[in-house]
């Protein structure tokens, strides 16, 4: 399964802990760094890629605790600073 791919396992981590929001800070943040990153970890085309970029800088992008902190972990290997965060 391709990581972002729904699942119940992920309904019940969303139902019970709620989203969490990935946030991208600091003047480091590259649009290209960033959309290669979320490419290459949501295994996404471009046209999405661009969608979840503008969801990502506007604090817009969701999904489980887990899910987030993985993509700010490869983001900051990038260097991106981000954080996965809980509202």
């Amino acid at each position: 399964m391709r990581r972002g791919a729904a699942g119940p396992a992920r309904d019940r981590l969303l139902a019970e802990y709620g989203p969490a929001t990935l946030r991208v800070t600091g003047a480091s943040a590259s649009s290209a760094v960033i959309m290669r990153v979320l490419r290459a970890e949501l295994g996404v085309d471009l046209v999405t890629g661009k969608i979840l970029l503008r969801r990502v800088l506007c604090g817009d992008h969701s999904g489980t605790l887990p899910e987030m902190e993985l993509l700010a972990r490869s983001l900051r290997a990038s260097g991106i600073a981000a954080t996965a965060t809980r509202p």
